[in-house]
């Protein structure tokens, strides 16, 4: 079973897309966090949601996890093209 369960992701969101979208661009930046921690550099924010030690969870786990706990929002934005 997939946890959080979608029910509780679909709270925090408008649409299963939206919540595709939003979970796979963060993601993207969690990987590119751990990725870049060697280096020094600070342009990714970190996990917003305590990780567990004894396992290391996929990113994909964690931000959707961020999303369950609404850590992680979207802004839909308007387009006016005429």
């Amino acid at each position: 079973m997939i946890e959080p369960k979608i029910e509780t992701l679909l709270d925090s969101v408008d649409s299963k897309y939206t919540l595709v979208i939003l979970a796979a661009k963060r993601s993207r930046q969690i990987n590119s966090y751990f990725s870049q921690l060697g280096e020094g550099v600070g342009d990714f924010t970190p996990p917003q949601v305590p990780l567990s030690a004894e396992r290391a969870p996929k990113s994909l786990s964690i931000s959707l996890q961020e999303i369950a706990e609404k850590k992680v929002t979207f802004e839909r934005t308007t387009d006016s093209v005429k």
